[in-house]
């Protein structure tokens, strides 16, 4: 599946992977942020912390009457506050996606599935 805009100058179709690897792309840029994780937990409730080809396997795209909504799945360093790096991840992504793609995002839900100490 994926986005279809029409403009004067013809169609474009953007396919949700292109928009899960910049989603993941801007997520990883964000302070607190270790990484990306997998949206299915390993054995004994480990997260799998995903490579930057792999950020397709950390985001779910869905198509909404609203708009876009996004489900990303992180995994965040030791001692930051949880809910202050997450509100900021939303907004980044919210704002990153509509400036560059120009669709409207309904929601950004943002999943921590796990903490590292960062090294």
């Amino acid at each position: 599946m994926s986005i279809e805009k029409v403009t004067n100058l013809g169609n474009i179709n953007i396919s949700e992977e292109a928009i899960a690897s910049l989603t993941g792309g801007v997520v990883t840029e964000c302070y607190g942020v270790v990484g990306m994780a997998s949206r299915k937990f390993l054995r004994d409730g480990w997260a799998e912390l995903l490579k930057i080809e792999n950020f397709s396997k950390g985001i779910v795209v869905r198509k909404t009457d609203n708009g876009l909504e996004l489900d990303v799945y992180v995994i965040l360093g030791y001692g930051v506050k949880i809910s202050e790096v997450v509100s900021e991840v939303q907004k980044k992504v919210k704002y990153v996606l509509e400036k560059t793609l120009q669709l409207e995002l309904s929601a950004v839900n943002v999943y921590v599935q796990g903490v590292r100490v960062i090294g």
